[in-house]
């Protein structure tokens, strides 16, 4: 009996004091569907996307902001790009960003995308923010709005300005700019309680500048893996 109980109360307390694998999310832009298109004279639309992982702890406090950026691509009406890989040698893939979620902390991702009116402008935005893609920051700016409402447009504006890319894209666009805005906020302690791994975000957005009805449909996917932390050997 001596022998069973000793081996038995070791075994116990490993098991009480394992750490569970800490959860990271990673933002994959999947497809873009022009189902209607803003610029109805050319026929054609100009578009960016940028977007944003945000992560909060367990005290709701701002952690770490990762930023990506897709485009400036030309799309046609009807038209359905696959965001994951390059399709053909005049569209690039819009490449996932991720960031670990906190424990018992949350996850707020955000995509927005902007109809171009300035090409160039736009193309030298985007090249800065690939220049930091997935670059992990610390989100400073959100400590200064704790008290406003955050749209998926001030997420992602406050995350570029956080990995230093200085650029307020809340002050450089109008109305008629940004197509449309969307944003998923996770919790850690949902998603472990319900083994989740996967959420499918389908994202519509519909609107109208002058006489010109525009209509986009965008998915992308937020997957969660688990990854252990190793203990460092001495």
């Amino acid at each position: 009996m001596r022998i069973i109980l000793i081996s038995v109360i070791p075994v116990l307390i490993l098991v009480g004091c394992a750490r569970q694998p800490t959860l990271t999310a990673e933002l994959v832009p999947r497809s873009l569907k022009a189902v209607n298109l803003e610029e109805t004279i050319s026929r054609r639309d100009e578009l960016m996307m940028a977007y944003s992982l945000t992560s909060y702890d367990a005290n709701n406090k701002p952690v770490a902001v990762v930023n990506g950026g897709w485009g400036v691509e030309t799309v046609r009406k009807d038209e359905q790009l696959d965001l994951r890989s390059a399709a053909s040698p005049e569209h690039n893939p819009a490449k996932p960003i991720s960031l670990a979620l906190p424990r018992n902390g949350r996850i707020v991702a955000s995509v927005v995308l902007i109809e171009v009116d300035d090409y160039n402008q736009a193309k030298e935005t985007i090249s800065k923010i690939q220049k930091i893609h997935n670059i992990v920051a610390i989100p400073i700016g959100l400590l200064l709005t704790v008290t406003e409402v955050l749209t998926p447009l001030k997420y992602v504006s406050a995350g570029l300005v956080a990995s230093g890319v200085g650029l307020q894209l809340v002050d450089k666009l109008d109305d008629d700019d940004l197509l449309g805005q969307s944003s998923v906020d996770l919790r850690e302690a949902d998603l472990r309680q319900k083994k989740q791994r996967l959420v499918h975000v389908p994202a519509v957005f519909t609107g109208q500048n002058m006489k010109d009805a525009f209509d986009y449909g965008l998915e992308y996917d937020i997957q969660l893996k688990a990854v252990k932390i190793q203990p460092v050997r001495q």
